[in-house]
């Protein structure tokens, strides 16, 4: 009879937070116990899928090549399925600290480029064992929840098992691999075929397989940016994601870097040398720009990035970082922005003048790429229309930007946070255009009608003011 009174697993929490909602800690927060809410890694799962989908059709696809005897194309589609795959290896060793451990098992595959296949093993044998026995806790984690995009109430102070912070640290690893994964190798991977298929005019089934893969994957690894740079920047908060918001994010993402990767394919087939010189551009311009405002600060290198790092070393790490945050903006908005200078590596207050000036920026580019491609093309594209093809990517990168910005407006999970959001940037920014065209105006009237000289240049400056505050948050 006893038994059957007990609170189940799953209710304790909210047993314990009713219990203790009317006496809170000494800091405010609310201490709830979380023994029974471990969640699958899903994101293990899919991760490791996209992995292997992609090695097993790169594969295939490059045995291809070999018969039809096209080596370059054969070495270049090999070099962009080993390097990510070998960066990957690194990833998950460097993050699970294996090197220092007497796993030779795990090491082993690894070698054999299976790593992440026995590291999504070891998360579900963690997840299948997790509950069956009560396991004391390892930290506890402090969050404020939101409601409605806003924070209500006290902190709750959670705590966290040996289960579910293994099961944490491979989901924080996997997530890295993905972004590797998804822009060292899937988006160059996703560049080559396309350029292939122009070149030889058709499509094969192998082929077509790996240009969907590579681009569901790069897909996913710019949502897995997006959500990472809003955990960063809102750390203190429970942030959950809807689904609207998760399809906001893949029309916006889809958009961007389909876009982007068409308008380069296409113009590299009429202007081959240029667009070798426009992809180390944008990977110089943005490799150098982080150690550039790192240098303008005069700041130290951060310390402590992981024990035993000399100075040489953590130089190593800090580039191997900023060329892959090059490689993502090459083809799409990163949403991280680093800091060299802090420990994280990652700037915790973004500003929205640096995303405004990517996109305006990447929009001018796309549309003087697509117009050179239109004035140099082949006679391959007599028999497709090309103004109109020329007039669908820019509205389409049109639709990407509408896109990042309905998400902002409405779908953001932390969007009651904003001190300024869409809305009121383009308001204000209306507002200012109209006060300016109202200035010649009153400046024509007699001096009787004028306003005092000084309450006027005090209201333009506020409100010149209130302008570059907007302008600087966003």
């Amino acid at each position: 009879m006893d038994n059957n009174n007990k609170p189940a697993e799953h209710d304790i929490t909210v047993v314990v937070a009713q219990q203790s909602a009317a006496n809170p800690t000494e800091n405010g927060a609310v201490m709830v116990i979380n023994h029974g809410k471990v969640h699958p890694p899903l994101s293990v799962l899919w991760t490791t899928a996209l992995y292997c989908a992609e090695i097993i059709c790169a594969s295939v696809l490059s045995s291809m090549y070999h018969n039809t005897e096209h080596v370059v194309w054969m070495g270049l589609t090999i070099t962009f399925m080993l390097v990510p795959s070998v960066l990957t290896q690194l990833t998950l060793t460097f993050v699970h600290r294996d090197l220092g451990r007497d796993r030779p098992l795990v090491l082993f595959m690894h070698l054999l480029q299976m790593g992440p296949i026995i590291r999504c093993i070891e998360a579900l044998v963690v997840y299948c064992q997790a509950g069956k026995k009560e396991e004391p806790y390892v930290t506890i984690s402090r969050k404020i929840k939101l409601k409605h995009g806003r924070g209500l109430g006290p902190a709750f102070e959670c705590e966290i098992g040996h289960s579910e912070r293994k099961l944490a640290v491979h989901r924080n690893a996997f997530k890295r691999t993905a972004v590797i994964q998804a822009f060292l190798g899937s988006t160059p991977q996703l560049t080559l075929q396309l350029y292939v298929t122009i070149q030889e005019k058709y499509v094969l089934p192998t082929r077509l397989a790996l240009m969907i893969i590579s681009m569901i994957s790069i897909v996913y690894g710019a949502l897995v940016c997006s959500v990472l740079a809003i955990q960063i920047k809102y750390d203190d908060y429970k942030v959950r994601m809807k689904p609207a918001a998760y399809l906001c994010m893949i029309l916006w993402r889809g958009l961007e870097i389909a876009t982007r990767i068409t308008t380069l394919v296409l113009f590299s087939t009429t202007l081959e040398a240029w667009v070798v010189l426009v992809g180390l551009t944008n990977l110089f311009i943005f490799f150098f720009q982080p150690w550039v405002e790192f240098w303008v600060r005069k700041a130290s290198l951060p310390e402590n990035i992981e024990k035993n790092f000399s100075k040489l070393s953590t130089t190593v790490v800090l580039c191997m970082v900023t060329f892959l945050y090059a490689c993502i903006n090459i083809f799409c908005w990163s949403a991280v922005q680093l800091d060299l200078a802090d420990h994280d590596l990652v700037e915790k207050q973004p500003r929205w003048r640096k995303l405004a000036i990517y996109y305006t920026l990447r929009f001018v580019e796309n549309v003087t790429l697509v117009i050179l491609w239109y004035y140099f093309k082949s006679d391959f594209y007599e028999y497709i229309c090309t103004p109109l093809l020329v007039v669908q990517l820019i509205v389409c990168y049109g639709l990407a930007v509408i896109f990042m910005l309905i998400f902002h407006q409405f779908c953001h999970p932390c969007r009651r946070l904003f001190h300024y959001n869409v809305e009121d940037c383009l308001r204000c920014s209306c507002c200012w255009k109209q006060k300016q065209s109202e200035a010649p105006e009153i400046h024509a009237r007699g001096p009787q009608e004028h306003a005092s000289p000084v309450l006027i240049n005090h209201l333009t400056d506020r409100e010149t003011d209130i302008v570059d505050d907007i302008i600087e948050t966003a």
